[in-house]
């Protein structure tokens, strides 16, 4: 992953600049229209600094040159809400679940590395019950929480059996299983990636040295197989590894999701594969990008499938729309599978990664309206 120590589900402390981006825009739980944000190369400014208890909406504007992204976070970089892949000219509509009146965190990040552009953003009012009453909505968040936990607890497995390879010096063993093991990560990457600085420790790439962190976690190990050789602290970092996943696995399974994180969770995996895996800058050393695709594609899928009753009484053309572009791009990944799992990011060639990334395209598009259905229904 390309964020770093201070960002942290699904995934706030500069000064606030507020400019007159949206004028009288007032925060969707009061009924009003949503937050204008505008995101451009070198600020982050909100309309509102402020909104009640309850869902909020806002709408991103990219404004500048950069891929742009925006976060809304709770204390301790406990990512409440996120979207990605805000490309120049675009414009996003992200909702939230803001339950506890406080002080959060909101801040844009242009070209989507670094702590970004931070701006203090108050919760006032009474708490505000997160979860919808809604039956159907219920039944998806104590679904998806089980599907959470059960890739929480492979993912400590795995690992487990990966580190001790390491471990062992089995560079062959290690290597096969390396990309399985991270798969699990990959299908919750939206809520495995929300705890503070252990996103970046467990899944943190080469980029953070830039922000004055260790290389570690899996990504180092990654270095260490297939490019330098294991190193004299290669068990040590297997080590960190395996306890920060404990740690992270522990704190998983205890979370408690509502509906839209859920629905902007399957979109941000999408964001996932068209930033970092469908460019091969994931895994750069062992090029096994589609594992990860694939297993991002399959979080998505997990999270779509758990809203499904309630998105096929609430907008039944969507599902259809859904279905019908999952089905595509899945058409397509399938075309690169292999006898033990997928082919290698660097045996693709320009035509067939443009043919994944169109397919992908597609069906981020819709993806991007179920949050939208999900707030109705709160």
């Amino acid at each position: 992953m390309r964020r770093t120590v201070t960002t942290t589900a699904l995934g706030l402390s500069a000064a606030l600049a507020l400019t007159a981006c949206g004028g009288d825009a007032k925060d969707a739980s009061a009924g009003g229209g949503p937050i204008a944000v505008t995101a451009s190369d070198t600020e982050c400014s909100l309309a509102r600094a402020e909104a009640p208890a309850g869902t909020v909406e806002f709408e991103v504007k990219n404004t500048g040159s950069k891929v742009n992204e925006f976060y809304v976070y709770a204390e301790g970089d406990r990512i409440v809400g996120e979207v990605e892949n805000i490309a120049p000219g675009l414009s996003r509509t992200f909702h939230v679940n803001v339950s506890e009146p406080g002080t959060y965190v909101t801040a844009c990040k242009p070209g989507m590395v670094g702590a970004g552009i931070r701006s203090d953003f108050t919760i006032t009012g009474a708490s505000a019950a997160p979860k919808s009453q809604d039956e159907q909505l219920v039944a998806a968040t104590d679904g998806y929480e089980r599907y959470v936990a059960s890739q929480a607890d492979a993912f400590e497995t795995e690992t487990g059996k990966f580190v001790a390879a390491v471990k062992k010096g089995d560079v062959a063993q290690a290597k096969r299983l390396y990309p399985t093991a991270r798969s699990y990560w990959e299908r919750i990457e939206p809520v495995a990636e929300s705890f503070g600085d252990l996103d970046p420790k467990i899944d943190g790439r080469a980029d953070v040295l830039d922000e004055g962190m260790k290389f570690t976690g899996y990504h180092r190990l990654e270095r260490d197989l297939w490019k330098t050789g294991l190193q004299d602290d290669s068990d040590a970092i297997a080590d960190q590894l395996k306890s920060d996943v404990a740690e992270l696995v522990t704190k998983a399974k205890a979370v408690e999701l509502d509906p839209l994180q859920l629905a902007n969770g399957s979109k941000a995996l999408l964001d996932e594969m068209a930033t970092g895996k469908i460019t091969g800058e994931e895994e750069r050393y062992s090029h096994t990008d589609l594992y990860d695709f694939a297993a991002n594609f399959e979080g998505s899928k997990s999270a779509i499938s758990s809203l499904r009753p309630y998105l096929k009484k609430a907008d039944a053309d969507l599902v259809t729309s859904i279905d019908k572009k999952t089905k595509a791009l899945d058409t397509v990944l399938q075309q690169h599978a292999t006898a033990d799992g997928w082919a290698l990011y660097t045996d693709l060639s320009d035509a067939e990664v443009k043919e994944l990334s169109d397919a992908l395209d597609a069906l981020s598009e819709d993806v991007a309206k179920v949050a939208g259905v999900v707030a109705d229904g709160q």
